[in-house]
């Protein structure tokens, strides 16, 4: 285990300032071709297979995409949702910039597509229904694997007034999907079984590397 303390604001290493921008631009897509009548979710997002929707590309488009708007149109300025690729864009570069900066960029590349890769197939098999956009579980793998590396990480959270441990922030929102992925709620539109797909994902495989590092220096 490594211990972790921040020592201040630094630059945003390259994968992740390109991931948030990739993002970005793909959301203002979204807002412009959902307006012209052409949902890009459509052909993007993600299906299950026994929808007839599912392309093999959508394992990767999806977790570059997310909610535009709220309702049905027409659509307005007040329609458009922010807080999905908000709090996902956050808590990559939160997180992420730290695993970036611990293992390098090609690593950390590497890392998150396999943690979106394998929540879409949780997903797919275990959630089901369509399409689901988002880069949630590639982020929840990114949470799980900086709470592995650095459980005894102080975060603090809004509205809770002391600070809390990385190992119970994140194992609290993995315990919260679980349930939400159990007894989903009648308008629960969470991609929870992304989101511990995710985790679980990347759980492995920092366990895989740290055990294939470790080997590497007898």
């Amino acid at each position: 285990m490594v211990n972790y303390r921040s020592s201040g604001v630094a630059p945003i290493p390259p994968v992740i300032k390109n991931l948030l921008i990739i993002n970005a631009l793909v959301w203002l897509a979204q807002l412009y071709f959902d307006r012209q009548g052409i949902p890009l979710e459509f052909y993007g997002g993600l299906w299950d297979p026994g929808s007839g929707n599912f392309r093999i590309w959508q394992l990767i488009t999806h977790m570059f995409m997310h909610q535009a708007y709220a309702g049905m149109p027409p659509w307005g300025v007040e329609n458009i949702v922010f807080a999905h690729i908000g709090f996902n864009m956050f808590a990559l570069w939160m997180f992420g910039s730290i695993l970036e900066n611990f293992w390098g960029s090609k690593r950390f590349l590497q890392f998150y597509m396999i943690c979106g890769i394998g929540a879409g197939v949780a997903q797919m098999f275990l959630g089901g229904g369509g399409p689901a956009i988002g880069a949630s579980g590639a982020v929840m793998g990114v949470m799980a694997a900086f709470a592995y590396l650095f459980p005894n990480t102080e975060l603090y959270m809004l509205f809770i007034p002391v600070p809390l441990k990385a190992k119970y922030v994140v194992g609290g929102l993995i315990a919260l999907d679980l349930f939400g992925g159990i007894n989903p709620g009648p308008a629960d539109n969470v991609a929870h079984w992304a989101h511990l797909g995710g985790a679980l994902i990347g759980i492995i495989v920092v366990i895989f590397w740290n055990k294939t590092r470790k080997k590497d220096f007898y």
